[in-house]
């Protein structure tokens, strides 16, 4: 797991650590000293932590004028015993709403397992981003991670599966990536 790095390609356009919104702002990052973990599996140190054992992000691009970020994820999703969702939305997404973000791309190609919990929180960022015309689309998570969201009924806050679980991100830049999602969303939204 060390050897997966949050994708790289689009620091020409955006690095968290040197936007004064982000939640990461003014962090400095070692390539070469390994400290996180994922049960004791060394990541790499470009991840960043928010509250969460198992779960790390990177926030690849923001742009405030348009109102969206889009968030890569590595790990387990564990709303059940670590309440990730909770230090997601506290620590995270609510300053980037504060900031003027009520658009959410999350990638998920990382994320190995989720365990549900309640869905409380995704009902709060549903209905914090919903007055704002927002959504939460979450891109390329693996079927089985779908299936238990789902079955937690996060799927009435988030869209996710058929269409956005098969874009091919890495091949655009971010604004691109920004109008490919919102197509989707289109043709997703009712």
């Amino acid at each position: 797991m060390h050897t997966i790095e949050p994708y790289y390609l689009w620091r020409d356009y955006y690095s968290s650590e040197d936007d004064e919104h982000s939640p990461f702002y003014g962090r400095t990052y070692s390539e070469f000293e390994f400290s996180n973990t994922i049960y004791n599996f060394y990541i790499h140190p470009q991840w960043d932590e928010f509250g969460s054992s198992t779960l790390y992000i990177k926030v690849l691009f923001a742009d405030y004028e348009k109102g969206y970020v889009i968030i890569e994820m590595i790990g387990e999703w564990n709303d059940a015993i670590g309440n990730d969702i909770m230090f997601l939305k506290t620590d995270i997404i609510n300053p980037m709403m504060n900031a003027g973000i009520s658009k959410f791309i999350v990638i998920g190609e990382h994320v190995l397992n989720f365990h549900a919990s309640d869905d409380c929180y995704y009902e709060e960022w549903y209905d914090d981003i919903n007055e704002h015309n927002g959504y939460i689309a979450f891109v390329n998570f693996h079927q089985h991670v779908l299936d238990e969201m789902k079955t937690a009924r996060i799927h009435h806050y988030v869209k996710f599966g058929n269409q956005l679980n098969e874009v091919d991100w890495r091949t655009v830049k971010p604004f691109h990536m920004h109008k490919l999602i919102e197509g989707l969303m289109q043709k997703e939204l009712p």
